[in-house]
């Protein structure tokens, strides 16, 4: 029978459009070592930055996308710092950038090179928003079951943020790529995804 706690997490990964909710004992692997999930952490916002940055420099003419994307790189550098800050306030540690395999395997199934510009840039703008929902759904059960009343307020801000930045990247792929081919090449990434959140080992030093 279904619980309470799962009907939640099922309706929360439903909002973000995502087919498959994080195994529950994650949180409790990344709070066993919390300066390797906030250096994954760290490097993540610093990627984030950076994928907006070459958006930006790969499309100047579309106006829209760089207004909407140039404040969220400062606000993406923004967050590199806080989460640089929370490591030093605990006296942590920021280790060395790891393999990310889960946007490996996202960029794997990312068609490149092949059909028009609109095309390839529907490709990017949905990773982008995909790295963007499954953050948002691991840093809503942070904010909720990790046992430090701090990082729980520390996560409920980013969570926050990550959805706004979920949204604004569909809604970028709606505009320049129209919103049926966005919306059938959205459904193939949410099946992707889910298969692969099925086969990645669970890692408590891992964002994603």
């Amino acid at each position: 029978m279904t619980t309470t706690k799962q009907q939640q997490e099922l309706e929360a990964v439903r909002m973000l459009g995502l087919q498959l909710p994080t195994d529950p004992r994650w949180v409790n692997l990344a709070e066993m070592d919390l300066e390797e999930i906030l250096t994954d952490h760290a490097y993540c916002e610093q990627k984030a930055a950076t994928a907006c940055i070459s958006l930006i420099q790969q499309y100047p003419e579309r106006k829209t996308l760089v207004k909407e994307l140039s404040p969220i790189v400062t606000e993406e550098w923004g967050h590199f710092r806080l989460v640089l800050s929370e490591l030093d306030k605990r006296g942590l540690e920021l280790g060395k950038q790891r393999k990310d395999e889960y946007v490996n395997a996202l960029l794997q199934f990312q068609q490149k090179g092949v059909g028009s510009e609109e095309e390839r840039l529907l490709e990017k703008l949905l990773v982008c928003a995909l790295i963007e929902a499954r953050s948002c759904e691991r840093f809503r059960l942070l904010s909720l079951y990790i046992s430090d009343d701090e990082l729980k307020d520390f996560y409920h801000r980013f969570m926050v943020s990550e959805a706004g930045h979920y949204r604004l990247f569909i809604e970028l792929a709606n505009l320049y790529c129209g919103e049926e081919k966005t919306r059938a090449r959205w459904k193939e990434y949410l099946a992707h995804e889910a298969a692969i959140m099925k086969h990645l080992s669970l890692r408590g030093d891992r964002m994603h």
